[in-house]
């Protein structure tokens, strides 16, 4: 097992090195001069060159990747041109809403899915399984934005249970801070719930089929004990893909949520940066989200490895 960790460690800082690359390619090939889009056409050439100066616009390609590769690994984020402010506090304030929204939404819809999975494959072929079908069926066919607008009329402006947006902070008290995410979380984890349910379902009923599952049964072991026991734990290998791909998503790509929750996240930060050409808030961002993302694969990956010993050689 420390041998198959050791191996995925390599690879996770080899992706990151070349994801950092293409990141920082990619926005340095985006058309026009940022510089010149923060002070307006308008601006006179000395202001853009004082600019460009103080951005560190005018140093070669290399340089300025180093630089800004060294400030990552030491914990420096840089300074955003926008806000005035290191882009580390950024990131700090807005993770304190997106990191706790997306394990919110990420429990919710796991702690569905996996039930309402379990039960329709042990159920196959019934109405249970017919309903919880077309139930799913039509949770990923909502678009997400539309179900958030829905929650909003029904439980916000018409019963009036949880506010309609905003965010009132951590400082505010916990039960506050909660209450305002459980609407957004709630729109975000039903649709990836439909389809985490119909990944459990349909590991489950090909692992049902197998020649082992068949045997245990032919000894007289109970139905509960083949379904948990023997069945379930090696169906769990593409419902652990899906869970760290939900993961990755409900973090970094949550800008209609928070938009229409009013949320200060990680994902209006990138949008609102995008727009105002802030490049070194959309590097450092960026760069960290996808790091994110390749540290959850490699957790799911040691997790394979728990699930399946056989992967531990590969």
């Amino acid at each position: 097992m420390l041998s198959y960790a050791l191996r995925r460690i390599v690879l996770v800082a080899i992706t990151l090195l070349v994801a950092s690359i293409i990141v920082f390619a990619v926005l340095e090939i985006v058309p026009g001069d940022p510089a010149r889009l923060m002070l307006g056409m308008n601006a006179t050439e000395d202001a853009i060159a004082a600019l460009r100066l103080q951005m560190g616009l005018d140093e070669p390609l290399l340089t300025r990747y180093l630089a800004w590769i060294g400030g990552l690994l030491t914990g420096d984020l840089g300074t955003s041109y926008t806000y005035s402010v290191p882009v580390a506090e950024l990131v700090s304030e807005r993770i304190a809403v997106s990191l706790p929204l997306a394990l919110l939404a990420l429990f919710l819809s796991t702690a569905i899915a996996i039930p309402v999975g379990i039960v329709s494959a042990a159920r196959r072929g019934t109405a249970t399984d017919t309903g919880v079908m077309a139930a799913t069926q039509l949770g990923i066919a909502i678009p997400n934005f539309w179900f958030a607008l829905l929650l909003v009329y029904v439980f916000a402006v018409t019963l009036r249970l949880v506010p309609a947006g905003g965010f009132p902070g951590w400082e505010a008290g916990f039960w506050p801070a909660l209450n305002a995410l459980l609407l957004p979380a709630v729109a975000l984890a039903l649709p990836q719930a439909a389809i985490l349910a119909r990944v459990t379902r349909s590991a489950l009923i090909e692992v049902l089929g197998e020649d082992y599952i068949r045997t245990a049964r032919a000894k007289g072991l109970p139905a509960n004990m083949v379904l948990w026991r023997h069945a379930l734990r090696n169906a769990l290998i593409p419902v652990l893909t899906i869970l760290g791909l939900q993961f990755a998503f409900l973090l970094a790509g949550t800008i209609i949520i928070e938009s229409v929750f009013y949320l200060p996240g990680l994902g209006r930060l990138v949008f609102q940066a995008i727009t105002q050409r802030d490049l070194i808030v959309v590097e450092s961002v960026v760069v960290l989200l996808v790091a994110t993302v390749i540290i959850v694969n490699f957790l799911v990956d040691l997790a394979y490895a728990w699930a399946d010993p056989r992967l531990r050689r590969r």
